[in-house]
């Protein structure tokens, strides 16, 4: 028996007046894999998170989360995916715990299970000393895993992540992309990894290439590349390559 994507999108479409941001889209996550949704700014990847988060309803085609509807069953399909967006949403006058005790009440997650999930995320990145400390005192790549710890306390089977590495140094962004890599083999986590960056993507991990809200290859990134780089081939495809 074939194991349920932890995401199914299927025919997905979305405009804006006469612009039509995502169009035709259809692709899955695996469970327990790494996916790169590739595309530059522009190219429909906050809108395609935002249908699937449900933020914006889609009205063509379909979206699943490990087999729930997001338009006939949406609590089901929600309680599934944890959501790491692209703009910070961590209250920076608040500690780490605080941020988590916070988050996972609007699950029905009371706080001393919260502390203990909060601590155990963070202990498995090294980092279990900063659940006292604030937010604002934090550096950009510890506070993202704080997002990161967050996003997985009530243990989703989907997690999104919506250009996470914005803004962060070489090395937080390398580190971060491979705590990823260990949450879909050690916790079975399908991940939706939403970049422009091609540095953040492995070999092996499936990438979705979207352009002007289409799907323009949906395979490894190995295979994408073809035997070369897949930064050449990803502007090649999209035209801005030479």
């Amino acid at each position: 028996m074939t194991e349920q994507p932890a995401l199914s999108v299927q025919n997905v479409s979305h405009a804006f007046g006469d612009v039509r941001a995502v169009d035709e889209v259809s692709f899955s996550v695996a469970a327990g894999r790494f996916t790169a949704l590739l595309g530059v700014n522009g190219a429909g990847k906050s809108t395609l998170f935002n249908l699937i988060t449900r933020l914006y309803s889609n009205r063509s085609g379909s979206i699943a989360v490990c087999g729930h509807d997001m338009q006939a069953a949406p609590r089901e399909a929600l309680v599934s995916l944890g959501v790491v967006f692209q703009s910070r949403s961590l209250d920076n006058a608040l500690s780490a715990a605080e941020n988590i005790i916070y988050q996972a009440a609007l699950h029905g997650i009371g706080r001393r299970e919260a502390l203990s999930r909060g601590e155990a995320l963070l202990a498995r990145v090294g980092l279990s000393d900063l659940m006292g400390k604030k937010i604002g005192a934090l550096s950009g790549g510890q506070a993202r895993r704080v997002e990161i710890a967050r996003a997985m306390l009530h243990q989703p089977n989907l997690l999104l992540c919506d250009e996470a590495t914005v803004g962060l140094d070489v090395k937080s962004r390398t580190d971060i992309v491979a705590d990823m890599h260990k949450l879909t083999v050690e916790d079975g986590v399908g991940i939706l990894w939403a970049t422009h960056l091609v540095d953040e993507i492995w070999p092996d991990d499936q990438v979705v290439v979207l352009h002007k809200g289409r799907v323009l290859a949906d395979k490894a990134a190995a295979e994408v590349a073809d035997g070369g780089d897949l930064s050449d081939a990803f502007l090649t495809m999209t035209g801005d390559g030479s």
